[in-house]
């Protein structure tokens, strides 16, 4: 009786899931913005190493250093870096001296230990790198409302990070397809999730002259900044890389040496 019970429970059941699959359905709209947003195109850095797999590459000193200078001559103006300490930049191939010049070219809150007003003092390179704007508000107002986020983790933030960040630096000269608006204030970008953006193009050719003579091309910077980003995002990935392929190559070392243990130890028990 109790098969026979359940049994028939689970023949409505399947039949439940049939009916229900059978029926009609309303006609579903499809999002039009859907049809023109685009996935990111692959950025083919450096440090992703041999096949892209991001195991044996390194970074690139060199096009760290362009791609801080990117971010700070470009994209400093409203974004964040909070999370990197100037300190952290000698790990770009600066030397103590120029670490320590560009903590000094920074302004960071402090306060006049005579009057305890709030004051500021040239950054230390323990500080922080500051933020463009004392807080949300006033980042807003000066963005039309817009946040501009930190960019620290912004590479782990975003799907795809990386060829994200590239994708959309280099997509803002994609012509508006045809019956699509974009309102006033925001600019197209078919690579942003709404494809329509606050931020207006940031990158020009030749818009910053590099240290080492390298031309300026809105892809070279793009690529630039997108390779300090993901440095910024994990500034250890090196030394996690490192780890991981002598631990890989230990543990098959120690695999190879356990067999033969194994097979010398049974060979002596025939």
């Amino acid at each position: 009786m109790v098969r026979f019970i359940g049994f028939g429970a689970g023949l409505v059941f399947v039949l439940a899931l049939i009916i229900g699959a059978l029926m009609p359905r309303e006609a579903t709209v499809e999002d039009p913005i859907k049809k023109i947003h685009l996935y990111p195109r692959h950025a083919q850095l450096s440090h992703d190493g041999p096949l892209g797999l991001g195991v044996f590459g390194t970074f690139d000193r060199a096009q760290l250093q362009r791609g801080y200078q990117v971010y700070k001559e470009v994209c400093s103006a409203c974004h964040g870096l909070q999370r990197i300490a100037f300190r952290n930049l000698g790990d770009l191939g600066f030397t103590d001296a120029e670490v320590k010049a560009l903590a000094r070219a920074a302004e960071v809150p402090s306060i006049n230990p005579q009057t305890g007003e709030p004051a500021t003092r040239p950054a230390l390179p323990s500080d922080h790198l500051p933020p463009p704007f004392p807080n949300e508000t006033v980042a807003r107002l000066a963005n039309n409302n817009a946040l501009p986020p930190d960019l620290s983790l912004i590479v782990k933030a975003r799907p795809d990070g990386q060829n994200y960040i590239y994708s959309l630096l280099t997509g803002y000269d994609k012509p508006v397809p045809a019956g699509h608006d974009v309102p006033v204030g925001l600019h197209f970008n078919p690579y942003f999730h709404s494809v329509n953006i606050a931020m207006a193009k940031p990158l020009n050719d030749g818009q910053i002259s590099y240290a080492d003579g390298t031309e300026a091309t809105v892809d070279q910077m793009a690529k630039d900044v997108t390779t300090f980003l993901r440095w910024a995002s994990e500034p250890e990935l090196e030394i996690r890389r490192q780890t991981g392929v002598a631990t890989m190559i230990f543990l098959f070392i120690l695999s190879i040496l356990s067999f033969l243990t194994y097979r010398k130890v049974w060979a002596n028990l025939k």
